[in-house]
């Protein structure tokens, strides 16, 4: 058994602590060469002290620099490096075959492609990447001759249940639909007069899962999902009308595939995203996770279609993945500022789809030419959607 090198972007977010987690049960098997982390330095020390990786990678020179403090006695031989090349050269070094990137949100689309462009494993978490430049990424994957491994336990699911021989072709293994399960998060039966007044601590109270507060709150308000549409679209070359949502408050059932003859296979486990994680690491095989086994027995599984008024940004996604181009960098980008301005207490929740379709009405449509008209267009809809923010009352 060959040892797989790994570099972890991202690593002290959600997904990065448990991907560490699976890698410590396996001595022997992995070894972590890099790890990235933003502001959380103390616990990317600490993971490096357990780790002794080569390489760890901040945000910035004064932060590289505390770390590098950190590091002088538990950790001597990591080498600090800082900023957005030091994270493409992690993702890309000849020594690393497999690459989890799992930072949140558009930072995390530049060291995605490095790794694709360098043709490594990639266990894709982070969604940004193919929601901002899913056409850009999908072609860099495929030049490069890089390995794509959906970690999101939607798409995770779904690619175990599609044939091992699938190859982009879902009409030609008999698939009719691609059913993304959803939770319905902690406002699914909300009355709607209520969501005014919805907080962030409320927002970010998941019911089944352990998330970020970001991706919290996009659950909640199923912007997740929405996401998860559009990154299903290119992961499995699914046209829009072959990608349905069904919310299932129990999250049991991860994602389903509806097949020509009539079959329905579904990937089922404990909401935890050890599971997926482990799949990816130990793809063909199958590897301990530290999950504990699913018990049916005395389960009621619920299946239900979604509220668009409830959940306007679920609506919004499947319009901008309808109407391509850029809108779907237009949306991401809108949310991410509309989701930062409720979490700080500067806009309300029902101002985060309003803000996104702001800026989605003043974006100007047509297909990108390279990652600066997409990196553009998210500018541009960051200052829409804070324009639009900074006139709202909170």
């Amino acid at each position: 058994m060959s040892v797989r090198n790994l570099t972890i972007l991202g690593a002290t977010g959600t997904i990065g602590v448990n991907t560490l987690d699976v890698v410590a049960r396996h001595p022997g098997r992995f070894k972590v060469v890099a790890l990235s982390g933003s502001t959380q330095l103390e616990k990317l020390a600490a993971q490096c002290q357990q780790h002794q990786p080569g390489y760890a990678v901040v945000m910035d020179a004064a932060h590289a620099q505390r770390l590098q403090a950190m590091l002088a006695s538990v950790a001597p031989r990591t080498e600090v490096l800082y900023g957005v090349a030091a994270l493409e050269h992690i993702a890309s070094l000849p020594e690393i075959d497999t690459v989890m990137a799992a930072i949140v949100g558009a930072a995390g689309l530049r060291p995605a492609l490095a790794a694709a462009h360098a043709g490594k494993r990639i266990l894709l978490a982070n969604k940004e990447t193919l929601v901002m430049a899913g056409s850009l990424f999908m072609r860099a994957v495929a030049a490069g001759g890089a390995e794509l491994l959906p970690i999101d336990s939607e798409h995770n699911a779904i690619y175990q249940a599609l044939p091992r021989e699938f190859c982009g072709d879902l009409a030609a293994c008999g698939v009719r639909r691609i059913l993304l399960t959803a939770s319905g998060g902690p406002f699914r039966t909300t009355p709607l007069a209520e969501l005014a007044q919805v907080t962030p601590a409320q927002a970010c109270a998941h019911p089944n899962w352990v998330m970020g507060r970001k991706i919290s709150v996009d659950s909640a308000s199923m912007m997740n999902k929405g996401l998860e549409v559009i990154e299903a679209r290119w992961l499995f070359n699914a046209a829009p009308a072959q990608i349905e949502v069904v919310i299932h408050p129990q999250s049991v059932v991860h994602s389903m595939v509806d097949y020509l003859d009539g079959s329905v296979i579904a990937q089922l486990g404990n909401p935890d995203m050890r599971t997926p994680i482990a799949y990816a690491l130990g793809f063909p095989a199958r590897i301990e996770s530290g999950v504990s086994a699913l018990d049916l027995f005395g389960k009621n599984l619920s299946f239900e279609a979604p509220d668009y008024a409830r959940f306007p940004c679920l609506k919004l996604a499947f319009g901008a993945l309808a109407s391509g181009g850029m809108l779907p960098a237009v949306l991401n980008a809108a949310n991410e500022s509309a989701v930062a301005a409720f979490l700080a207490g500067r806009a309300g929740y029902l101002a985060i789809p309003a803000a996104i379709e702001h800026a989605l009405a003043r974006a100007r449509s047509g297909e990108p030419d390279c990652l600066d008209d997409l990196v553009d267009a998210d500018t541009q809809a960051r200052a829409d959607a804070d324009a639009y923010l900074a006139d709202c009352v909170v």
